[in-house]
C-alpha cells in the first residue's frame, strides 16, 4: 500500500492542472457529459424499445436527476453551470467574468458531445436493429427536433420562455438575499427545476433550453451517420436551441431583477446603511460625551 500511495501521489502531482480556468472548463465538461449521458440515455431506452422500456415521465426524471448529479460532480470547482445560458446570465449580472463564457461554452459543448458518444456506443446494436426495422435512423434521441405541429416562430418562443423560466429559478436559487438554499441543496433544487420544466414544457420540442446540450449531440450525430440532415431538418431547427436560449436568458434576468432581485438586494443594502449610520452616530456621541 505504501508504494501504491507514493505512485498515486506522484501521478496526481504530474497530472495536476494549475490553470484555474482550464480546471473549471474540464469540470464543466464532465458535469455536462453526465447530464447528456443519463438524459439522452433515457430517451434512447424509450425510443429504441418502441416505448416498451420507459415513459415520458421517466425521461423528465432522468434529466432532472442528471442535472443534479452533474452539478454535484463539478459544482465545487466550476459552479456547476452545465449550460451556457446560465453562464451568460451570471456574466450579465457581473457575478462571473466574461472570459469564462467562451471557455465554459466550449467545454460544455464538448461534454455534451462526449455524453452523446457514450450513449451511441452503448446502444449501437439497438440503433442498428432500429434502422433495419424502421428503414431509418431514429431522430430525437440525442438532439431536439420540433414536433410536427410546431412552427419555427412558436418553437423560438417555446425555447425563449423555457430558458427564461429556468434562469428565473436558478437566479432565485443562487441569490444570497432571497431565501438562500441550505448549502449542499442547490443541486437538488436546480434538478427539480429542470424536472418541472420538462413536465410542463417538453411537448413542443423536448425543452433543450441549453445550447450546449443540443449542439454537442447534434454535432456528434452528424458525424456518426445522420449526416447533414440534422442541420436542415425542421427548417434548420438547430439554430433555434442555440440562439433562443440566450435571448430567453436576457428576458429571465430582466424579469427576476425587476420583480425580485434588485428589491431584496436594495432592502439589505438599506438595512446595512442604517446600521452603519447608527454606529457612526454612536461613535460621535461617545466622542462628544463629557
Amino acid at each position: 500500500m505504501g508504494k501504491q500511495k507514493i505512485f498515486l501521489d506522484k501521478l496526481s502531482r504530474s497530472l495536476q492542472i494549475r490553470n484555474k480556468l482550464l480546471r473549471q472548463g474540464l469540470a464543466e465538461c464532465l458535469g455536462t457529459l453526465i447530464l447528456v449521458m443519463f438524459g439522452c440515455g433515457s430517451v434512447a431506452q424509450l425510443k429504441l424499445s418502441d416505448e416498451k422500456h420507459g415513459i415520458f415521465l421517466g425521461v423528465n426524471l432522468a434529466f432532472g436527476f442528471a442535472a443534479t448529479l452533474g452539478i454535484l460532480v463539478c459544482g465545487q470547482v466550476s459552479g456547476g453551470h452545465l449550460n451556457p445560458a446560465v453562464t451568460f446570465a451570471l456574466c450579465l449580472l457581473g457575478r462571473e467574468k466574461w472570459r469564462k463564457f467562451p471557455v465554459y461554452f466550449l467545454f460544455q459543448t464538448l461534454g455534451a458531445f462526449l455524453g452523446a458518444g457514450i450513449i451511441f456506443g452503448m446502444y449501437h446494436d439497438a440503433l442498428v436493429t432500429y434502422e433495419h426495422t424502421h428503414k431509418e435512423l431514429p431522430v430525437g434521441i440525442f438532439a431536439t427536433y420540433p414536433g410536427e405541429h410546431l412552427s419555427i416562430v412558436n418553437g423560438f418562443f417555446d425555447q425563449l420562455i423555457g430558458t427564461a423560466a429556468l434562469i428565473v429559478c436558478v437566479l432565485a436559487i443562487v441569490d444570497p438575499f432571497n431565501n438562500p438554499i441550505p448549502q449542499g441543496l442547490e443541486a437538488f433544487t436546480v434538478g427539480f427545476t429542470v424536472l418541472v420544466i420538462g413536465l410542463s414544457m417538453g411537448f413542443n420540442s423536448g425543452y433543450a433550453v441549453n445550447p450546449a446540450r443540443d449542439l454537442g449531440p447534434r454535432l456528434f450525430t452528424a458525424i456518426a451517420g445522420w449526416g447533414y440532415e440534422v442541420f436542415v431538418k425542421g427548417n434548420c431547427w438547430f439554430l433555434v436551441p442555440i440562439f433562443a436560449p440566450f435571448l430567453g436568458t436576457i428576458v429571465g434576468v430582466i424579469v427576476y431583477q425587476l420583480m425580485v432581485g434588485w428589491h431584496v438586494e436594495g432592502e439589505v443594502r438599506d438595512k446595512k446603511k442604517t446600521t452603519e449610520d447608527n454606529v457612526k452616530l454612536n461613535d460621535v456621541n461617545d466622542i462628544t460625551a463629557p
